[in-house]
């Protein structure tokens, strides 16, 4: 088994964070993983520890655009091996994370069991990519689920609770007896769930909930309003 003791993780949603420190746990479990959320926090860490291993880098983060957070790593830590776990898996992107010195890329939609693989192959010494074939084979509506989430999670606590309100079918009224709040207040959480859901009605926000299965909910549900 390939000699992993410390990942580094960097990705500014906690539902990804935390699957991607379990997958590593469950494939290598003498490894100890550090979640980090900004490319700043990613950068001091690295700053007072430089055991890692392995950092896996989010490409889609606040503050970062395009390939900026993967040079900076490179440029600061060079012998330091990134690879970029990424919502996106354009062929484009991925062959441009490897020329600006990504040592692999893995789209989210190959699902965890594919992370052990790719660092394997990584700490290996060789570069990582996902063939085509793994790409068409990617589970249908994977890279939508992932978007949906990414979107959900913008939404603060009490928007989460009033979308999941909306999807029960409750009226703007019931909702703000149910949240001890007032009616305009709910109205504001409904138009701030619509804007940053990028839908125009309540029904299409709630059929993009609809989209993730009862699971990926409850879990949601579970981690942000408990």
């Amino acid at each position: 088994m390939t000699d992993l003791t410390q990942v580094l993780i960097i990705d500014d949603h906690p539902l990804f964070r935390e699957a991607l420190s379990a997958a590593v746990s469950r494939a290598y479990p003498d490894t100890h993983s550090r979640e980090v959320s900004t490319l700043e926090d990613a950068i001091n860490e690295l700053a007072s520890n430089r055991d890692f291993d392995i950092a896996l880098l989010d490409l889609n983060m606040p503050g970062v655009n395009g390939f900026e957070g993967l040079l900076q790593l490179r440029t600061l830590h060079p012998r330091l091996p990134v690879l970029v776990v990424s919502g996106l898996e354009n062929e484009q992107i991925i062959d441009e994370a490897i020329t600006y010195g990504a040592a692999g890329f893995l789209p989210k939609s190959l699902g965890r069991e594919v992370l052990a693989t790719a660092i394997g192959t990584i700490m290996a010494g060789d570069v990582y990519v996902p063939d085509k074939m793994q790409l068409d084979e990617a589970p249908d509506g994977a890279a939508e689920k992932i978007e949906i989430i990414e979107r959900l999670l913008s939404l603060t606590p009490q928007q989460l609770r009033v979308l999941f309100m909306l999807r029960e079918g409750l009226l703007n009224k019931q909702i703000a007896y149910e949240l001890d709040v007032g009616a305009t207040t709910v109205k504001k959480h409904v138009s701030e769930i619509l804007r940053k859901l990028r839908v125009y009605s309540r029904t299409q926000a709630v059929i993009e909930v609809s989209k993730l299965d009862q699971d990926e909910l409850f879990d949601m549900e579970k981690r942000f309003l408990n």
